[in-house]
């Protein structure tokens, strides 16, 4: 006897979800709670963990593939051929209120495992199909889709660890293809961009794009991007403001900042200060941090801040935030930074990392970009478009030649644009708020008087 796996709701109201990598092969044995797969919904990269115990007797779905909710994923057996060992049921957890509904139930016989489970709101879920008695499944796998999976099948693979994998499939290299030399013969990271860099190897010849056009699925992040910025261009009349700014001392600070021993092992950068500066800019117009709830008719202002920082991957745009950002001090601010930011490049950034944020700072600078018009992460009213900091002529008041005479010298110069919904927020608001972060990061001293 076996256990089919079938794909779960990993807690955000997920219908659909694409297999990223296989963690485990057929023949490995596992425990419950080992991670077997990363899968990637609309959101984020997830590694799902196994309910059962016992050997891999086949993958159903190859990686790459697109399954919904409820689709049977891997079959675990014992390899006695008895059932494989389920999860333990969880104890009951206190009650946290009635506002907690749970309504998200794994399959049957699936007990509910790390990584996914109950979530804090209803969700419409479909009905689910009758299952077949476990003597009328078939024995083995016949779909010629995923036939492949089984042993006897089962094509040459390149040993990479996952995130390597998910690199050679962005940049649309063929892991079989390159000679491995990493430890143990894997496939590295440096093996994989060389293949980009240096001249294409043979056997990926024929895969070369034929034509003028290349057409990409629309899916996972990206899909959940388009529906997003759709959503809130067309719902929250966006207006944008602009200030050119002298950032000389912010960029002066930040090189003693990376001089203090406590943040040595911290990448200390102007964005820290300019997170900083929004943050006290918020305790004064508090309007800012806030949401406009449509169905309630109801500005509902937001005591805490849940700090987004938008970051580009290679699936697309994510805004992970900082919780409780406003608590934070300038050093644990400074690490949460760091560790939302190389968390969001390897794609490992869960669900709850999306949820909940109250405003967003994007940083077009890194890009070497002046300024931009940022488009509103939904449920937030306002978001805060760092451009590139550049040395630049720069009109200051001249010392020792007199009142009202002025010089021309080279300064450190940024642009701060700030994008906010016209609904509930007025011009002098917003314009409050800009003009508040503009003067921290002119004068980081100022920061004193918030």
């Amino acid at each position: 006897m076996s256990n089919e796996f079938k794909l779960p709701d990993v807690g955000e109201g997920l219908t659909e979800a694409e297999i990223v990598a296989w963690r485990v092969k057929v023949g490995d044995t596992v425990a419950v709670n080992d991670v077997v797969v990363e899968i990637e919904t609309a959101k984020s990269i997830v590694e799902l963990p196994s309910p059962y115990a016992g050997e891999v007797l086949a993958l159903l779905v190859r990686e790459g593939d697109t399954v919904e909710v409820g689709t049977p994923i891997i079959r675990i057996g014992a390899p006695d051929g008895s059932a494989a060992a389920p999860a333990p049921a969880p104890a009951p957890e206190p009650s946290r209120g009635p506002e907690i509904i749970d309504t998200n139930i794994p399959p049957t016989g699936q007990a509910t495992l790390v990584g996914y489970g109950p979530k804090q709101r209803a969700l419409k879920r479909r009905a689910r199909k009758a299952e077949a008695p476990a003597e009328a499944m078939a024995p083995a796998v016949t779909d010629p889709a995923v036939e492949e999976v089984a042993p006897a099948v089962r094509p040459p693979r390149a040993l990479a660890k996952p995130l390597v994998r998910r690199l050679a499939r962005d940049l649309g290299v063929d892991l079989t293809a390159i000679t491995p030399t990493g430890p143990k013969g894997t496939v590295s990271k440096e093996d994989v961009l060389a293949a980009v860099d240096g001249p294409a190897p043979a056997p990926a010849a024929a895969s070369a794009p034929a034509g003028r056009e290349t057409r990409e699925p629309v899916k996972g992040v990206r899909k959940q991007m388009a529906a997003a910025m759709v959503a809130s261009a067309s719902t929250a009349p966006h207006v944008t403001e602009w200030v050119t700014i002298d950032a000389t001392a912010t960029v002066e600070l930040v090189a003693r900042l990376r001089a203090r021993r406590e943040l040595a092992d911290v990448k200390v950068s102007p964005l820290l200060v300019v997170a900083r500066a929004c943050l006290l800019a918020l305790r004064r117009t508090p309007l800012v941090n806030s949401t406009w709830d449509e169905a309630a008719q109801e500005v509902v202002v937001k005591h805490y801040v849940n700090l987004g920082i938008a970051a580009a991957t290679p699936r697309g745009l994510v805004v992970p935030n900082i919780k409780d950002a406003d608590a934070l001090a300038l050093v644990d601010l400074a690490r949460a930074l760091e560790a939302l930011t190389a968390t969001a490049r390897e794609g490992r950034t869960q669900p709850a990392d999306l949820a909940g944020g109250s405003f967003t700072i994007t940083n077009v600078g890194v890009f070497g970009v002046d300024g931009g018009t940022p488009i509103i992460n939904p449920g937030e009213s306002a978001i805060l478009c760092l451009g590139a900091i550049k040395a630049q002529p720069w009109v200051v008041p001249s010392t020792g030649s007199g009142q009202g005479a002025y010089e021309v010298v080279p300064r450190q110069v940024m642009t701060l644009a700030l994008s906010f919904d016209h609904r509930h927020i007025d011009g002098a608001t917003g314009s409050r708020f800009l003009a508040d972060v503009a003067g921290i990061v002119e004068d980081p001293a100022t920061a004193l008087l918030f």
